[in-house]
């Protein structure tokens, strides 16, 4: 990477803690060393994070939101009052990938999207998981179809974990996928029978892991968000963000 990039921590990591207490799940964040936050569920809780943030000097420079789940308006909406730079959907459903015609819809979808996003002053972009990588045609992976179908403003942020268990070849992705990722999530599996494991029981902080990091951080030059997250996490929560932070610093040498 040309710069180092900056280090987020996924608020749906610790969803539980934040539905309990927002703002003591938010201290203990920025206790652990984390400075940004990507965003979720902003519609629901955003009074609490608007608050949770300020009084941790915390800023979110993403946030997540499906739109599918409701009026886009209101994410983007939230978005702008939580001082999001770029909103970003993380799932559309894994059938809707399952030919290239259908996924040529989907990028229009969300060229759409990041048309209406504009005139709130966002960014906007798509989150993969493994299907999009798993679903391939004429040795495209959906995921590269969806790039080379989107505008170019509209990004994408690339779950390196996801792609790998998808069975990616992750920097030759990235390096196909080129200036159009623009964050990435980071996680790590360990291998299972000789394969990456995709029980996201066993996610382990970056690091901790069989997936070769130098590679895909070397693949993704232009990202300037790397972000810390767990879907499920067989320890203490704010134990494992801890040494996924750590971890993270230690890829960049920080």
């Amino acid at each position: 990477m040309t710069s180092a990039p900056a280090i987020a921590l996924q608020l749906y990591t610790i969803r539980e803690a934040v539905a309990e207490d927002a703002g003591a799940a938010l201290a203990r964040a920025a206790e652990i060393g984390f400075e940004q936050i990507e965003l979720f569920n902003i519609v629901e809780w955003r009074a609490q994070l608007e608050a949770g943030l300020a009084a941790h000097g915390l800023t979110a420079p993403t946030a997540h939101a499906v739109l599918s789940s409701g009026e886009p308006e209101q994410f983007f909406e939230a978005a702008q009052a939580l001082g999001v730079k770029t909103l970003i959907d993380p799932f559309i459903a894994p059938e809707r990938w399952t030919s290239r015609d259908e996924v040529l819809r989907i990028a229009d979808e969300l060229a759409a999207h990041a048309e209406k996003a504009k005139a709130y002053g966002l960014a906007f972009g798509y989150h993969n998981h493994f299907w999009e990588v798993e679903n391939v045609f004429d040795g495209e992976t959906a995921l590269e179809v969806l790039a080379g179908a989107l505008p170019a403003d509209v990004g994408l942020e690339v779950d390196a974990y996801w792609a790998a268990v998808g069975g990616a070849d992750v920097p030759a992705l990235l390096t196909s996928l080129g200036d159009r990722v623009r964050q990435l999530h980071i996680k790590d599996a360990p291998l299972v029978d000789g394969a990456l494991s995709k029980d996201r029981e066993d996610q382990l902080p970056a690091g901790q892991g069989a997936i070769a990091w130098q590679p895909v951080l070397a693949a993704a030059p232009a990202a300037e968000l790397l972000v810390v997250e767990f879907d499920e996490y067989r320890g203490d929560i704010f134990d494992g963000i801890a040494q996924g932070l750590a971890g993270t610093r230690a890829l960049l040498g920080a």
